[in-house]
């Protein structure tokens, strides 16, 4: 005979379980009219209107997502180490901004955080290829964050000279009125984005500007060749298949994405 916890668990993390299905897609549509909510709420003529219907369903979707919080807590075996993975840590973050708000007037609108719980939608609609698809991306980023890293030093040290030789070049009328000014157009300037609030209007100004300009298309390619690189080199072994890996959460840690034949919990060790 099951447990009490172990039928929460069912409840709350299985997503193979009639019972289980049914609460995934009641709180999927939950968390998207809670993040329409918030959309309409910035709405000037909606927030004058609905000021009072809006105060009350935010606290309607507060309350309900602290009590499914505090569940998926009571229903695991070591509810520590679950509130410091990533859906549970998006989890807290779903219900902080509203408690903040009462402290920190403005910061309500950062519940629109609440949309990362949607990521859930890939294990409850076993799009689980999905998922494996997004660790070859993360296993890439990681393979080359160095070289990213060394590139980016290398494009910080770029636009901190060519924005201080702006400077020397160009007058305060023009807009370079500081070194760091000067960098800020530099780096509006090498990334493409052109605002245009800063201009340089001496020739050699201009000249200079061009040069900078033509790098920052080159600047460009370098990172996503080299992400490319390490996606080709990690998508060299055949994926896995859908039904290769499970939607069954661990009982313990309540994290999911282990094997079809996985008897034992990737992360925590528990038999599953």
């Amino acid at each position: 005979m099951k447990s009490w916890r172990n039928t929460l668990h069912e409840v709350i993390f299985e997503a193979d379980t009639p019972s289980g299905k049914s609460f995934d897609i009641a709180l999927l549509w939950l968390i998207v009219l809670s993040v329409l909510t918030v959309l309409l709420e910035s709405v000037p003529e909606f927030q004058e209107q609905f000021r009072v219907q809006f105060a009350y369903a935010e606290w309607i979707f507060t309350g309900l997502f602290t009590i499914e919080y505090l569940l998926r807590l009571i229903a695991v075996r070591k509810p520590l180490q679950y509130a410091t993975s990533f859906f549970g840590v998006v989890d807290l973050l779903a219900i902080l901004p509203t408690f903040i708000g009462i402290l920190i007037p403005g910061s309500a609108s950062l519940r629109v955080v609440r949309i990362l719980r949607l990521l859930r939608m890939f294990r409850v609609l076993k799009l689980v290829g999905f998922l494996e698809e997004a660790r070859v991306l993360q296993a890439a980023l990681r393979a080359t964050k160095k070289r990213i890293l060394v590139f980016l030093s290398v494009v910080l040290a770029l636009v901190t000279i060519i924005g201080t030789l702006m400077y020397l070049i160009e007058d305060g009328q023009s807009g370079f009125t500081s070194i760091p000014t000067s960098i800020y157009w530099a780096i509006v300037t090498v990334t493409t984005v052109g605002y245009g609030d800063i201009a340089p209007s001496t020739v050699l100004g201009q000249i200079l500007a061009s040069v900078m300009m033509i790098i920052g298309y080159a600047i460009i390619a370098v990172p996503t060749g080299i992400l490319g690189m390490a996606m080709v080199k990690r998508s060299g072994t055949p994926p896995l298949e859908s039904n290769d890996v499970s939607t069954q959460a661990c009982p313990s840690c309540g994290r999911d994405g282990h094997d079809s034949n996985a008897e034992f919990c990737k992360y925590c060790g528990q038999s599953l």
